[in-house]
């Protein structure tokens, strides 16, 4: 293959133009998560954000609309970590192995990212509801289950049905699990571990095989 054409000054300038953008938008998002965590939702204004990231308060309103826009970024920002958190696993050749590594991925993700958890989770902003683009978008945050779920029913390990009827079964377990351990009603992981080993283990063709990471 040849080299790339150039860009030429227009095109080079276009490139560049949309690279600062998009580093000025996560900048705005990561201020924007940073006061949610610590002053609380009531701090997320267009001009206190803008004060913090050091831009005028109209380069807000173009980046985001209004706060509600803002929130669905929150909110949208929040699934993509956790995806590339759950898509840093490392694959393993046995799919059960590989199901049962995602689990505790999966609550370090959620303790990780406690501002960001609460918009995604906990309604933190309480005006705020996603839009069904957003749904659908925070929803394929989690497909890396849906695909290792199919990987365990093709290989017999768990029972012929819709993936997505066992991953929403498993998140659902494993949601509970994390927010009584937010809220402090659970100390360690323990609980975790048994509620979504639980909820694995009842898809799963020979009972006797029992996943000992989720």
């Amino acid at each position: 293959m040849g080299s790339p054409a150039p860009l030429g000054l227009q095109g080079a300038y276009a490139l560049g133009n949309q690279t600062s953008q998009d580093e000025l938008r996560a900048r705005l998002i990561a201020v924007a998560g940073e006061l949610l965590l610590t002053q609380g939702a009531d701090s997320l204004t267009m001009r206190r954000i803008a004060t913090e990231a050091g831009c005028s308060t109209t380069v807000v309103y173009t980046m985001f609309g209004n706060k509600e826009g803002l929130a669905e970024a929150l909110y949208l920002e929040g699934f993509e970590r956790f995806r590339r958190r759950l898509a840093a696993v490392p694959r393993h050749p046995d799919p059960l192995e590989y199901l049962t590594s995602l689990g505790p991925a999966y609550r370090e993700a959620c303790l990780a990212e406690p501002g960001y958890y609460s918009v995604m989770f906990e309604k933190a902003i309480p005006s705020f509801e996603p839009s069904e683009r957003a749904r659908t978008l925070a929803r394929a945050a989690v497909n890396i289950l849906d695909r290792a779920i199919a990987d365990c029913i093709s290989a017999g390990y768990l029972v012929p049905t819709q993936p997505r009827k066992i991953a929403d079964c498993l998140w659902a377990a494993a949601q509970g699990a994390v927010s009584l351990e937010r809220a402090g009603h659970l100390r360690d992981d323990r609980v975790y571990a048994s509620v979504t080993m639980a909820a694995i283990s009842r898809y799963l063709v020979h009972k006797d095989t029992i996943p000992m990471a989720f």
